[in-house]
């Protein structure tokens, strides 16, 4: 344990960069934080928050761990309260929820599953009642199974994939909208493969290319109101989600065709989101999708 920050644990100070994985595997998406080796890295306490999100309300899919704990802790820090929702990985929610209240914010704890359209209108619905208002929604949640080929994509997994990771995004929009007000932010997770493609990724890497047009046509849509619309897409990631995809010895190698030669951690990507979310800092900025990836080129 680190003295100065001990409810986080070591994992969170280390500063070495971490080159390859040993190999693992979880049999259940989007996978469990705790039982990673190593722990990804979702704190930097070298980043002081400097209230850009003040007195605001954060809604955070997937945030019990990975981007999205990461982002919520970083919310956090810079003065928001924040919601999570997520799926059944509880012992990772309650870890973020306890550095939240550690910084002095409050948490919302929201599990259930969001390829339900109810489910996402109940998670803003408690969400209000909570807090009393909603000023930053981020769609961030997804899962991803890798196939060799496009005839062995199932039914059930293209369904899966696409109410997972583009049709839930537009039922939290949609129930979210009433409540914001001008100023207030949507932040989608896309991903690098909406941009280059994954040959064993499809039906994923085509759920993030429509979350990059939905972020587009949305922000053009809600520019009028006031409400400023944009994306991140990460390249490869230390996350839960990483080693209940892939198979143990594609985990040893995760990362290392980035141009930095290694993953990133959460914590690399969580200013991005605090950048997006608060309107101090971004705007004039909408319709936007930033590439936090290690170095790999894009065209956009």
């Amino acid at each position: 344990m680190n003295p100065k920050y001990p409810y986080f644990g070591t994992e969170t100070v280390c500063k070495e960069q971490i080159i390859s994985f040993p190999p693992q595997h979880q049999d259940r998406q989007p996978g469990i934080e705790s039982k990673m080796v190593p722990l990804p890295i979702w704190d930097n306490p070298d980043y002081k928050g400097s209230g850009k999100l003040e007195g605001k309300v954060a809604l955070v899919t997937g945030g019990d761990s990975g981007i999205g704990r990461a982002t919520s802790v970083a919310f956090a820090k810079e003065g928001a309260d924040v919601a999570i929702a997520y799926l059944y990985e509880r012992s990772d929610a309650l870890v973020t929820k306890q550095a939240i209240e550690r910084l002095g914010r409050r948490c919302l704890l929201l599990e259930t599953d969001l390829r339900v359209k109810s489910n996402c209108e109940e998670v803003v619905r408690r969400t209000l009642a909570t807090f009393g208002k909603l000023d930053v929604l981020v769609n961030n949640h997804g899962v991803q199974f890798p196939q060799d080929s496009i005839a062995d994509i199932t039914d059930e997994q293209l369904y899966r994939t696409y109410q997972t990771n583009i049709l839930s995004y537009f039922h939290l929009v949609q129930a979210a909208l009433p409540a914001l007000k001008p100023g207030s932010s949507i932040i989608n997770t896309t991903s690098v493969t909406a941009y280059r493609g994954a040959k064993v990724l499809v039906d994923y890497s085509s759920t993030k290319g429509a979350v990059v047009s939905f972020t587009r046509s949305l922000a053009l849509q809600l520019v009028d109101k006031g409400i400023r619309v944009n994306a991140v897409a990460p390249g490869p990631i230390w996350t839960p989600l990483i080693v209940s995809s892939y198979d143990a010895n594609t985990v040893k190698t995760f990362g290392l065709d980035s141009a930095m030669k290694r993953a990133g951690q959460p914590y690399e990507l969580a200013p991005a989101y605090v950048f997006l979310a608060s309107e101090l800092c971004s705007s004039f900025v909408t319709g936007e999708v930033l590439h936090v990836n290690g170095g790999q080129m894009v065209t956009t």
